[in-house]
């Protein structure tokens, strides 16, 4: 079996399980987070389709992930997670996989959902199996300490790191995702794992991720594509933004909301070159 180890723990969060779970629960009553400890529901809600969620140090976007990690302990644990993320190192297949094993963080070990997993790649033009891709990759890791800190090694994941990110690819795998949750039957949420804007002045940021944001909230995933390509928005996770779009559109989204938008110029006072973070829910029927 599979074990990846933690890439990122010591530096983008509290390698100290104890320390972990008190950064996560300050991430929360922080005041640019949603001010409350997140309650599990007991009964399962399925009204969320999926989040936009930062994966920066938890310093810098904690509080704005604990947003969306609230509205996802509020509607109780689904089956499994589909973690959307950029691949930021470069390494192995331009939409990869995660086969089979367990990831583990400071707070345990969470199971890869492996049957999901190789039906998606099984419906995908562009998918690979492929663990190579994940080794050294951030974007995934930093969500599951806020998973196991809800529901601890009770849910299951299908991380998919994407170095291709184009309108075809982020169809290609909305497609993939539907067509096997046809095949394999789940209670998912989708996470797509995407900072906003990177190392510009606080104000320009603002701007250019308002642009951005404004469409992903009409669901709109060409026309993300091209604000963000035509405005030099350098959002790092598009791909995954738009692949998110799109599944919600397959399986009948109602609309999206800004759950919370900061800058990295918010949580430490400097403004000069900041970090864009946003948390976004995609809802539809409960």
């Amino acid at each position: 079996m599979r074990r990846r180890g933690p890439a990122v723990a010591g530096q983008f969060y509290e390698a100290d399980p104890e320390l972990l779970r008190k950064r996560i629960e300050w991430a929360f009553l922080h005041e640019l987070g949603p001010g409350q400890i997140p309650k599990v529901s007991g009964s399962r809600i399925r009204e969320s389709i999926g989040y936009v969620v930062p994966h920066a140090g938890y310093v810098y976007s904690g509080p704005v992930a604990a947003h969306a990690y609230l509205n996802i302990a509020s509607e109780g644990m689904p089956e499994t997670v589909i973690i959307l993320a950029p691949n930021h190192t470069g390494y192995g297949s331009a939409v990869a996989v995660y086969p089979e094993g367990v990831w583990i963080t400071p707070l345990g070990e969470i199971k890869v959902d492996e049957e999901l997993a190789e039906e998606v790649v099984n419906n995908s033009v562009f998918a690979k199996l492929d663990a190579g891709a994940h080794e050294y990759e951030h974007s995934i890791e930093v969500q599951l300490p806020f998973l196991q800190y809800l529901f601890g090694d009770g849910i299951r994941i299908v991380p998919i790191s994407m170095m291709y990110q184009t309108p075809e690819a982020a169809k290609d795998m909305a497609d993939a995702i539907s067509a096997a949750l046809e095949s394999v039957k789940r209670d998912v949420i989708v996470i797509a794992s995407s900072d906003m804007t990177h190392y510009e002045p606080h104000e320009l940021a603002v701007k250019k991720d308002k642009l951005a944001l404004e469409v992903i909230l009409e669901l709109n995933a060409e026309k993300l594509y091209r604000v963000i390509m035509n405005n030099d928005i350098s959002m790092c996770g598009y791909g995954p933004v738009m692949t998110l779009i799109n599944y919600a559109r397959h399986v009948g989204a109602k609309g999206a909301e800004l759950l919370k938008y900061a800058t990295s110029g918010d949580v430490s006072g400097e403004k000069s070159w900041v970090v864009g973070y946003a948390a976004v829910r995609v809802y539809g029927a409960s």
